[in-house]
């Protein structure tokens, strides 16, 4: 926001402050972009709502810091790229971030610290825990005007590489270290996260998938009693248990012998076009009915057969839907699946999620849910960005780099603060009409 800017907005964290543009003096800060956070924290209330699934046993009269001021110091810390607790050390003077957290950046308290942060996220029970990651299931279908006709989710686990003696922390040897596994739950149209479930670094079991399902579908259903919901995964929830169990889905599914002899006339047909047209490639689907001995009903399956001049590849998945040809199950269904990854990615890379240390399996879920909360303030500050603006689809660190870590001058008086960014700011309008359109509606 250049000097020239007079006219002034309000960020309701503190409503009897006005925050302009025009002034000479005051405090440094790094991260002036944390209020369009806090807008965004606000607009969607993500720190009131895990506060009030945490028990406080502390006498009221002697608080410093409640529940829900601490959670949202850690969310706008790990949105900003600060994802250890003890950057808070240092954060906790920093006049944007008390000024992002409802405090004056001056006169103001200090933030918690890392020895307080740590302390609450050991401190929610199992009981709470859970409470916690069904938190992001209501936060997911409150950020729908209405229930949606259907709904498809998008289901994977990652690795999460340890580095110490966390409990649950298994030696996997596909990936040849000890880790967790979690399991990241999105929604395909949105790329909104659904749910994040810490759990042993082993391949999940049919059972396991199952029961992770249910009882995120039971939840979703408490919202949307009606809405069609389609499960899509790869090889690893093909399991028998989970296709009896749900109403839709499509999975991947590996091949094997019995698969390949009922695919072989579709794929010598493949095979002997491209040999006559004498193409480096040629691709067909071909669909069949297949049933697994583990199986209690045949089921429908698409494949992919592609022929090249190094042989054969075929590809399977598995599936209930009714509608649609095989080119369709797979090329445009199933590889959408693909997305998922790109958004685990961005869950890990960007906001640093793998940062799962603490010794106690429950803390660590806390920490996936902390981390998932800032996911949600990084979408909610790109979705409020118009979409002509190259920043509407940008990803985290982009938007981190672009909108958050910009420097900037923070001075209170007695009657209002003032936050100055340089003349040569580029992305000035854009913050300023972020911050207009995402303060509060009111007087």
């Amino acid at each position: 926001m250049s000097d020239d800017t007079s006219q002034p907005f309000l960020f309701p964290a503190i409503r009897h402050k006005k925050i302009t543009a025009d002034f000479d003096g005051g405090q440094i800060t790094s991260d002036g972009g944390v209020l369009l956070l806090a807008a965004a924290e606000r607009r969607i209330g993500m720190a009131d709502r895990l506060a009030r699934l945490i028990a406080d046993p502390r006498n009221p009269r002697r608080l410093t810091h409640g529940v829900a001021d601490i959670l949202r110091a850690r969310m706008l810390a790990i949105a900003c790229g600060y994802e250890d607790a003890d950057d808070l050390d240092h954060l906790r003077c920093d006049p944007g971030f008390k000024l992002a957290c409802g405090r004056l950046p001056d006169t103001g308290r200090d933030l918690c610290s890392q020895p307080t942060i740590s302390r609450w996220e050991n401190a929610p029970t199992l009981r709470e825990v859970i409470r916690l990651t069904y938190a992001l299931v209501d936060t997911w279908c409150d950020s729908y005007a209405r229930p949606p006709a259907a709904v498809t989710l998008d289901i994977d686990d990652t690795v999460d590489v340890v580095h110490g003696h966390q409990q649950l922390a298994l030696f996997n040897a596909h990936h040849d270290e000890r880790c967790f596994m979690p399991i990241h739950v999105y929604d395909a149209a949105t790329s909104r996260p659904v749910a994040i479930i810490i759990r042993p670094g082993k391949t999940p079991s049919g059972q396991e998938i199952r029961g992770h399902l249910r009882r995120l579908i039971r939840r979703i259903r408490s919202h949307w009693p009606n809405t069609r919901l389609i499960i899509r995964g790869d090889g690893h929830y093909g399991r028998p248990e989970v296709m009896a169990w749900c109403e839709a889905h499509i999975f991947g599914l590996p091949g094997n012998s019995v698969l390949h002899r009922l695919l072989e006339p579709s794929a010598d047909d493949i095979r002997v076009r491209r040999a006559e047209t004498r193409a480096q490639s040629l691709r067909g689907y071909a669909e069949i009915r297949y049933g697994a001995k583990s199986w209690k009903q045949q089921r429908r399956v698409a494949a992919r057969i592609e022929a090249t001049t190094l042989g054969l590849d075929i590809r399977c998945v598995v599936t209930s839907l009714r509608g649609g040809n095989a080119e369709w199950l797979y090329g445009a269904l199933y590889c959408a699946r693909g997305q998922a990854e790109n958004l685990i990615r961005r869950h890990k890379g960007q906001l640093a999620s793998d940062r799962t240390s603490c010794r106690s399996l429950l803390a660590n879920q806390v920490r996936l849910v902390l981390h998932t909360a800032a996911y949600w303030l990084m979408l909610t500050l790109r979705d409020a960005i118009p979409a002509p603006q190259p920043l509407a689809s940008a990803e985290f660190t982009t938007l981190r780099n672009r909108l958050l870590k910009i420097a900037g001058r923070i001075l209170e008086t007695a009657t209002r603060v003032r936050i100055a960014f340089a003349a040569a700011c580029p992305e000035a309008a854009l913050f300023r009409s972020l911050a207009i359109s995402m303060q509060a509606a009111g007087p």
